[in-house]
């Protein structure tokens, strides 16, 4: 039976399970790693790991990716639905704070179906984590409420121009203003356990763009306006050239310590204090997974 594909922003109306759209993967869960991640926010990762399955295939195509290995060309493994229940279980059982799904939203039926009955069963005990771009749809979302505990987004452009010129999106900056929006309706902000575990809540991203903190400040002029005072911001320093960020001279190089202090004062100024910052440090690839299908 053929399904027409409408679960992202692009809309692109094709049966994935017979050929692929913009983000290049099949209706399956195509899935590139599965294993406890400790380079995420210290509330994700703990002490003992992010149960982090990171899936192929992408709705944006940003220049500068540095998954572009699954996010662009393709790798992973496909999957069955009950081999991603098995993942989950096998994360769970390694000690995972959580199960943190990277890059979800182009399987979320796949992902819905593998997760609601684990849940009814009571055999998912930590939070879901809904880790992405950004880009998602209000519809979409909507559908995973009640299987999602925790929104992980990122906010990544505020302009149209930014948008196109790296992720070949135009809509990017008012879908994810949307999606945010969705996303705090449903989960609220960050909870904490004792152990200072998120259980639940929204935590948004923002990567600082070389040239471009004028946008930075921007995107958190929008947090401030529209999300309440305690809402978690993860500021990122991390850029660091790779893909194609060469071919783009203004992006083709990493942040300065200048660039990055100017949008954490801007962060304290408008008091949004709940969150993080990054040490300089971090724009390392040695930070970037290796892709190798481990735990698939």
């Amino acid at each position: 039976m053929s399904e027409i594909c409408s679960c992202c922003p692009r809309h692109c109306g094709i049966d994935r399970n017979n050929t692929t759209g913009f983000c290049g993967v099949p209706q399956l869960p195509k899935v590139a790693k599965a294993f406890l991640h400790m380079w995420e926010e210290p509330c994700i990762s703990g002490t003992n790991g992010s149960g982090t399955v990171f899936f192929s295939g992408c709705n944006l195509k940003c220049v500068f990716c540095q998954n572009y290995e699954i996010s662009q060309e393709g790798y992973g493994k496909v999957i069955t639905v009950s081999r991603l229940q098995e993942i989950f279980l096998d994360l769970i059982k390694k000690g995972a704070h959580n199960i943190n799904l990277v890059n979800p939203s182009h399987y979320t039926k796949a992902i819905k179906e593998a997760i609601l009955p684990l849940k009814q069963q009571g055999r998912i005990n930590v939070p879901i984590v809904y880790n992405t771009n950004g880009y998602d749809s209000p519809e979409n979302l909507q559908d995973m409420k009640g299987i999602t505990d925790v929104y992980l987004p990122d906010f990544k452009y505020l302009s149209e121009k930014t948008a196109v010129k790296y992720a070949a999106a135009p809509d990017y900056p008012q879908v994810c203003r949307n999606a945010i929006i969705e996303m705090h309706k449903q989960v609220g902000s960050a909870v904490l356990d004792s152990s200072g575990i998120i259980q639940k809540g929204l935590i948004i991203r923002h990567l600082i763009l070389p040239g471009h903190v004028k946008e930075s400040i921007g995107i958190l002029n929008w947090i401030s306006e529209n999300l309440p005072g305690d809402v978690y911001v993860s500021l990122m320093s991390q850029y660091t050239p790779y893909y194609n960020a060469k071919n783009f001279s203004e992006i083709n190089r990493p942040i300065t310590r200048n660039e990055y202090q100017r949008a954490v004062n801007h962060l304290y100024k408008l008091g949004l204090e709940e969150g993080y910052v990054q040490e300089r440090e971090s724009s390392d690839t040695q930070y970037i997974p290796d892709f190798n299908q481990d735990g698939v």
